[in-house]
């Protein structure tokens, strides 16, 4: 059974942070982090798509958090093919990933400020969540066979928004390649009544990791504010629908991520809260041994030998969550 790690998509969200989920002298940069840290296993960096990441906070979200946890680094928005402020590009380059030496500088700098985060084996994963026009076709084939490419030796999931990946009939070809390139799909929940929506498909198609995003069931996806689109607080049935898809991804990989992206005040950690209990609460029985009988015991005096005495123990395992 591989491991199973619970959080959410940002702990650094203005809402969460107005929430009063974090306790009072730990609102400070540090004492958010290592408050989150002791309550969940992952993180995702929802920052690094508006920002390229740099070398510093990583290295001090890397001293800040215990062995074990991991963040999931969302990729910089001109390596998915998203629009791009030109603010937000480093040294005045131009927001033009047609341009092959933008792209390679970008890449570059992304690459370095990551670099701390591998180095301290706290990457769990790049997330490559790419656009509602990013469709199945030879183009997004070769953009994909680049990326994994360029993030050869991470670890690198992907999410689709355009459904069409995942509908019967596509669904096959599109677990193929990513199987081919060694990219970990990343499942989702959200509303189902929807022309975008994705189906809530889990394909396996790396053995090191699956990731699930929980964005909310709200039918204003892709429309309206932030919290319009996030906007749910998730209740146990909607996440018990889930265990045994959970269960099942985490027989098949060495880790699985379940991350919550429903970032209205503080219903993402709080459903993160109520999965990992859920998930204990869950958690498969031990298996014990078969009886075996002792060796026959050497006879002694009297009327007879004494009855061989049957022995069993019992081990547990507890599954991480």
């Amino acid at each position: 059974m591989g491991q199973i790690l619970v959080g959410t998509c940002s702990w650094t969200d203005r809402a969460l942070v107005g929430s009063g989920w974090y306790p009072p002298g730990r609102r400070d940069a540090e004492g958010r982090l290592r408050h989150y840290a002791e309550r969940f296993g992952v993180v995702e960096v929802d920052a690094s798509y508006y920002a390229l990441p740099g070398e510093r906070n990583s290295r001090l979200w890397a001293e800040r958090t215990p062995d074990g946890f991991v963040f999931d680094v969302k990729a910089f928005s001109l390596l998915t093919g998203h629009p791009t402020r030109a603010a937000m590009m480093p040294d005045g380059l131009p927001a033009e990933p047609r341009d092959p030496a933008v792209l390679d500088e970008v890449w570059a700098r992304f690459a370095a400020g990551i670099e701390p985060l591998r180095e301290a084996g706290r990457l769990g994963s790049v997330l490559f969540q790419f656009p509602p026009w990013f469709r199945p076709g030879q183009r997004a084939q070769a953009f994909l066979r680049e990326c994994a490419q360029r993030t050869e030796g991470w670890p690198v999931a992907v999410e689709f928004r355009h459904p069409s990946w995942w509908e019967p009939g596509q669904d096959e070809a599109t677990g193929a390649l990513l199987t081919r390139h060694g990219l970990a799909a990343v499942a989702v929940d959200m509303t189902q009544t929807l022309p975008s929506s994705v189906p809530p498909v889990t394909p396996v198609t790396s053995p090191r990791l699956s990731v699930i995003r929980f964005h909310g069931r709200s039918t204003a996806w892709g429309t309206g504010s932030k919290e319009d689109r996030f906007r749910h607080a998730y209740d146990e049935a909607e996440l018990a629908e889930w265990l045994p898809r959970v269960r099942r991804l985490a027989e098949r990989t060495e880790q699985v991520h379940v991350l919550f992206n429903n970032c209205c005040g503080d219903a993402a950690v709080r459903a993160a809260e109520s999965m990992t209990r859920l998930l204990d609460r869950d958690r498969p029985a031990p298996r014990l041994p078969r009886a075996r009988s002792a060796p026959d015991a050497p006879p002694t005096p009297g009327p007879g030998p004494t009855p061989a005495r049957s022995s069993s123990s019992s081990s547990s395992r507890r599954a991480a969550g």
